[in-house]
């Protein structure tokens, strides 16, 4: 099973504890998540995130129906989490979340390592380029989310 990686970096200029709240709420995930995905969150909300917390979701890709179930593997505020697929579309899907506080901000970093059925060419073709298309959204709704303080 070849295993890829997907590795993203954002600054934005908050602390880790402004933003990691934001981060520790599931119903947060719907507000970063393309609406061609037509995701929505399964699980009765609020939903506790800790380590073990289980959360289910419905999405489209590419227009097919997917059900995905994630677990909460690592869950160490305000400075990383782990989330990894249980059921989903994926052969493997583990998607690491870190917030690194430096330069009056936070540096946000998103790895994503993963496998698809199909390998390599399935992946060239439409994995990653719809990947690279869902973290893009996902970045610009975060620095609008984040926008730089008010200067007083």
């Amino acid at each position: 099973m070849k295993i890829h990686v997907l590795e993203r970096e954002l600054y934005l200029p908050r602390s880790p504890g402004e933003i990691f709240p934001f981060f520790s709420r599931a119903e947060n995930l719907d507000e970063l998540t393309p609406p061609w995905l037509h995701f929505t969150i399964q699980t009765e909300l609020p939903v506790e995130l800790r380590e073990g917390a289980l959360i289910d979701y419905r999405l489209r890709i590419r227009l097919v129906p997917v059900r995905w179930r994630s677990k909460i593997t690592v869950w160490e505020p305000p400075h990383r989490f782990v989330d990894e697929q249980v059921r989903g579309p994926y052969r493997r899907w583990a998607h690491e979340h870190t917030f690194v506080e430096g330069d009056g901000g936070t540096l946000v970093r998103d790895k994503v390592e993963y496998a698809v059925v199909g390998g390599s060419i399935i992946n060239r073709l439409l994995v990653k380029p719809d990947l690279d298309r869902i973290f893009s959204y996902r970045h610009a709704k975060l620095e609008e989310i984040f926008p730089p303080p008010a200067v007083k």
